[in-house]
């Protein structure tokens, strides 16, 4: 567990402070790449859906629709010029928590896990709201980026509920051969 966590943390510390005018800021194609180029969003948006997927239930959508939106409201703040201390350090934090609420199995109730992730969410779409021209090619980026959001999470749903489906047939092998 401590080898993972430290993995997540080498990795989060190579992207830290990649939101510093790096690459075009416009247009569809550069938000939808830019989740995808990026290892902290990756991480983040991964584990989103992967602990959505942890956790089933109404979690499935509920938490990284929470993500996605409260992201959204994260860029508008930025692109407004709102102030958000610690942007960066947020972002390298929504890595570790999230990657702590999956290692730890931790399921909360979909209000607080949707609740944590939308505040960790902030973070991100502050961080490209700084950055975003107020224009067409900036609301481009903008649904590029949300839609590509959607997808690494889709991406993380998909893999953790494989993984569960795989737990459970291991369990039920297991039992299968302890009751013979």
């Amino acid at each position: 567990m401590l080898k993972s966590f430290l993995i997540v943390f080498v990795l989060a510390q190579a992207s830290l402070f990649a939101h510093t005018g790096v690459g075009s800021i416009s247009g569809f194609e550069a938000g939808f790449s830019h989740p995808i180029g990026g290892a902290d969003h990756i991480l983040a948006m991964f584990a989103v859906g992967l602990w959505a997927a942890q956790m089933g239930g109404r979690s499935l959508w509920t938490v990284p629709l929470s993500f996605v939106a409260m992201m959204v409201v994260g860029a508008f703040l930025g692109m407004q010029g709102v102030h958000v201390p610690l942007i960066e350090e947020g972002i390298l934090a929504s890595i570790l928590v999230l990657g702590a609420m999956i290692g730890f199995g931790v399921k909360m109730p979909v209000v607080f896990s949707s609740v944590l992730v939308g505040s960790l969410a902030i973070f991100h779409g502050t961080a490209h709201g700084n950055e975003m021209p107020l224009n067409a090619s900036g609301v481009e980026y903008g649904i590029g980026f949300v839609l590509a959001t959607g997808m690494v999470h889709l991406s993380g749903i998909v893999i953790g509920l494989i993984r569960a489906k795989s737990m459970k047939s291991k369990v039920s092998h297991m039992v299968k051969r302890t009751n013979v």
